[in-house]
């Protein structure tokens, strides 16, 4: 009888034979269902200078999909910026592309992630020499504390439309990199920082971030600092209380995402990778989130 891993390998270069080998690139894991969409959080505020704002996004377990809050990390360093990764659906497959570091900020599938992700670009600062520089309309940060800001208002585009999607292609969102996210792509990158992948480890091993239990709306959708074996302690005690950043914090002004609980979400039980991959490596957030200084926009 053939080995498991024989299988695998078979249906894998069965799949890239049907798809074209664009749709794969970068792809470390696929699978069948698609990822709910994005939940609306607040961005907490940047713990110091020289951190980069990385969104949450949905990752894929043995359990099925679970939120990987979004939080500030160090760029592995100066000049780097942060693509995140993305879903994308191409030959009935929903493929993850992982996100990485680079001294430009590449094609992340044209999905919203908001606070400075509006689908192409990244417009919450910019490198100035070594030091990062922040745009306050777009990036909660404390211009006490923080000196390195500026302010682009230009950026932000005031909008009814709410679109949460999380993945790129049919039923998705319809995009296709543009010449300078194709130069960025062929640069050269380096893969999340250690801090990165234990964020996303330790995600995964708390079921209340799994879609199948939280129904799409993660409680912790957003962490000041990586979740790491250093500072879960320092985690949950800050998530035990108010001053979590909360899902949909102003509800006269959010639509309730699910609020008819018949519509949460549910993993189908065939959702199932089609083939296992190397380790997921990291990426999410929307539009209309509350602004630090009051008021709401959508963030491009």
């Amino acid at each position: 009888m053939p080995s498991i891993r024989a299988i695998r390998t078979l249906v894998l270069a069965f799949l890239v034979s049907i798809v074209p080998a664009s749709s794969f690139a970068g792809v470390f894991l696929s699978i069948t269902i698609a990822p709910p969409v994005l939940p609306v959080y607040v961005q907490p505020v940047c713990p110091g200078d020289g951190y980069l704002w990385t969104p949450g996004y949905w990752a894929y377990g043995e359990a099925g999909y679970f939120w990987v809050p979004g939080t500030w990390v160090l760029a592995p360093r100066p000049g780097f910026l942060w693509t995140p990764g993305y879903w994308g659906f191409a030959g009935g497959l929903y493929g993850w592309h992982a996100g990485y570091w680079g001294p430009h900020v590449g094609f992340y599938g044209g999905v919203n992630y908001g606070y400075g992700y509006g689908g192409v670009g990244f417009y919450g600062g910019r490198w100035e020499g070594g030091h990062f520089a922040y745009n306050s309309a777009v990036m909660h940060v404390n211009t006490t504390v923080i000196h390195n800001t500026y302010i682009d208002n230009t950026v932000i585009h005031n909008t009814t439309v709410i679109n949460r999607t999380s993945f790129n292609g049919p039923g998705g969102v319809n995009a296709r990199p543009n010449g300078q996210e194709q130069a960025a792509m062929r640069e050269s990158h380096v893969q999340p920082t250690q801090e990165q992948m234990s964020h996303e480890n330790f995600a995964g091993t708390n079921r209340a971030n799994f879609a199948s239990v939280n129904g799409g709306r993660p409680a912790t959708a957003a962490v000041s600092r990586p979740m790491t074996s250093a500072n879960m302690a320092t985690h949950t005690a800050y998530n035990s209380n108010n001053n979590r950043p909360a899902y949909n914090t102003n509800n006269a002004n959010h639509p309730a995402y699910n609020s008819n609980t018949n519509n949460a979400y549910k993993a189908p039980a065939n959702n199932q990778p089609k083939y296992n991959a190397p380790p997921h490596q990291n990426v999410s957030q929307p539009h209309n989130e509350s602004h630090p200084n009051g008021g709401e926009h959508e963030r491009r």
